[in-house]
């Protein structure tokens, strides 16, 4: 399942996000974790240190490895400086799976142990100097947004995307991108704005949308949640001891997280599990087209000299994995997949 986590910025969007991530790992789930907000904290909560998180390959750094790679043998691409950030997959495409090695993740991702079990972490990258005053946030994600165009998963499989905060992702077309999106809603007029939102500007995309009740001390908190978000509502969540130990750079071992709170988290992914059912690709691939046709009107033509509306196979449609030795769509021989990276991350050990 692809997952997002959203919502106004302080909201706990990170934190929750780390958390199921670690839930995830602790049942053993095959597990990719994208931060895509520009505010990078995910590799933090996940426990990596400050010098660790700072080392995280951008993915923006490695777009033309990207493109390259996921161009293939697709006719319809002429070259990788014509794929833009909404370029579908077609006959020929390279795809990507969530338990395989390819070079896209031997050079964007990273491997953290949570608790003994391995989490691929891949990170859009901080704004560097010479973004400043010349990019936006969204030239940033466009790698992350290509990556979920060409990435097929499937059951007891999770990709784990942190967005930025608030609505700023209906700027591109990656709010589709997600089985189910989680927003991380606090209980107070602001908190549930962002919901609003949200719900407003999903509503004829078919996205599943639950909203998590974060930082809840109460009765009133959780009327004032249901009466906003109504059936939305998925869960909520209060304070916890763990969580504040965990922000000071002193975990302890995940399985002494409250109980009340693994419940929480283990109904977030009976959620993502059940989201499988309703899961329909050529919807997936037709939403994919329309973004990449709005795109390629509004800036990419002009931008790559190329009609980028020749790009779109009108007879593919996304479906789930086949084995990685499989052929490719085409029916050409996979090419060699390269070794996985020996040099994990593994957070160092913090005193409980």
């Amino acid at each position: 399942m692809k997952i997002a986590f959203v919502g106004k910025g302080g909201s706990g969007k990170t934190t929750l996000s780390s958390l199921f991530i670690r839930h995830l790992a602790a049942n053993e789930a095959a597990v990719v974790a994208v931060d895509a907000d520009i505010n990078q904290h995910l590799g933090a909560a996940l426990g990596l240190s400050d010098d660790e998180a700072a080392a995280l390959p951008a993915l923006g750094a490695h777009l033309p490895l990207i493109k390259d790679y996921l161009r293939g043998s697709n006719p319809r691409i002429a070259s990788a400086d014509t794929m833009i950030k909404t370029t579908p997959p077609g006959t020929g495409s390279r795809l990507l799976r969530v338990t395989e090695d390819n070079p896209v993740y031997e050079a964007c991702a990273r491997t953290l142990l949570l608790d003994g079990e391995p989490v691929r972490l891949m990170a859009t990258g901080p704004f560097t100097e010479s973004d400043l005053g010349v990019a936006c946030y969204h030239s940033k994600v466009g790698a992350v947004e290509l990556c979920l165009n060409h990435l097929v998963d499937g059951p007891d499989e999770y990709v784990v995307v942190d967005m930025t905060a608030g609505s700023d992702s209906f700027a591109s077309g990656m709010f589709t991108r997600f089985d189910v999106t989680f927003l991380v809603a606090e209980p107070t007029r602001k908190g549930i704005s962002v919901y609003r939102q949200y719900k407003e500007y999903a509503r004829d995309f078919g996205v599943t949308l639950k909203v998590i009740g974060n930082k809840v001390q109460g009765p009133e908190d959780i009327e004032f949640l249901q009466d906003e978000a109504g059936e939305d509502l998925l869960v909520t969540v209060g304070h916890s001891d763990w969580v504040r130990s965990m922000e000071k750079g002193r975990p302890a071992a995940f399985e002494l997280l409250e109980a009340t709170n693994r419940l929480a988290l283990q109904t977030l992914q009976d959620a993502a599990d059940d989201s499988y059912a309703q899961r329909d690709w050529d919807r997936y691939t037709e939403q994919m087209v329309h973004f990449h046709l709005r795109n390629a009107e509004s800036w990419g033509n002009a931008k790559t000299g190329v009609d980028l509306a020749d790009q779109i196979d009108p007879d593919f449609v996304l479906r789930e994995a086949p084995a990685p030795e499989a052929a490719d769509p085409d029916g050409a021989a996979r090419e060699p997949l390269v070794s996985p990276r020996s040099d994990s991350l593994r957070p160092a050990p913090q005193p409980a």
